[in-house]
């Protein structure tokens, strides 16, 4: 049998269903976290419609979420050139994530 292994997320809500705390654990040594936010996309095989799911807790910070988004699209850029090894539009996704970064003073701009 092929090896399996499994992620958890339990994400504990408030009276109104809105999100306080997010805890994720994953099976291989890793030790339950707490996260204060988390996106999830998944391709289904048959239909490759991408089914999604974003949650973040009531206490995250606007700046916490544009370090996420700043993070993602770096990450995205990354991953889309590793699965495509195309680089002009991996770059341009690194640039739209460089633009984020000046836009939300996560980075400086550059002069």
């Amino acid at each position: 049998m092929a090896k399996k292994s499994e992620i958890k997320f339990e994400v504990s809500l408030d009276e109104n269903n809105v999100p306080e705390k997010i805890f994720w654990y994953a099976q291989d040594g890793q030790k339950e976290s707490e996260a204060k936010a988390f996106l999830l996309s998944v391709l289904d095989k048959d239909t490759k419609d991408t089914l999604k799911l974003d949650l973040w807790t009531k206490d995250l910070q606007i700046d916490e979420m544009d370090k996420l988004m700043f993070n993602t699209f770096n990450s995205l850029a990354d991953t889309y050139f590793n699965s495509t090894n195309n680089e002009a539009l991996a770059s341009q996704i690194k640039n739209f994530a460089q633009f984020f970064g000046e836009e939300t003073e996560i980075l400086q701009r550059k002069s």
